[in-house]
């Protein structure tokens, strides 16, 4: 192929029937304890019935546990997790900024900046005998 070129490769696919061959490896008995056990085992498992694991006692004590806690859960009676102290710091804390959101009080973001400064400047300004210049602007005017 010359450099420059472009030849397209194009791959030819052929159909080929795939005939089941004899089965490879070692013979199975179909009769065998293991071979009966396995079809047994499919069957129930096709039924619905192929439970595994332990069996459940019905009267128990940890069965008993689990209908109650699932009867709670029902009805909204169980609390999950650590129960919360509200006495402490934060819960009270948490409380108060409720109760300003409720009365409609609370307000998100920074606090505005309080502008006592600007105020003091005017009047220090007024007793120097600049009424219209503050101190800082006096600076600015060499």
């Amino acid at each position: 192929m010359k450099k420059g070129t472009k030849a397209a490769n194009v791959a030819q696919v052929e159909v080929v029937e795939v005939i089941v061959a004899a089965q490879k490896g070692r013979k199975i008995n179909e009769n065998s304890a293991r071979q009966l056990r396995l079809k047994e085992m499919e069957a129930r498992k096709l039924a619905g019935g192929g439970k595994k694991g332990r069996p459940i006692e019905e009267g128990s004590v940890r069965q008993i546990r689990l209908a109650e806690l699932a009867a709670k859960a029902a009805s909204g009676e169980l609390r999950r997790g650590r129960p919360t102290d509200l006495t402490s710091e934060r819960q009270l804390k948490i409380a108060a900024i409720e109760a300003k959101k409720a009365a409609g009080t609370f307000k998100l973001g920074r606090p505005a900046a309080v502008k006592t400064e600007s105020a003091e400047l005017v009047e220090i300004a007024a007793a120097e005998g600049n009424a219209g210049e503050t101190p800082k602007a006096k600076k600015g005017k060499k």
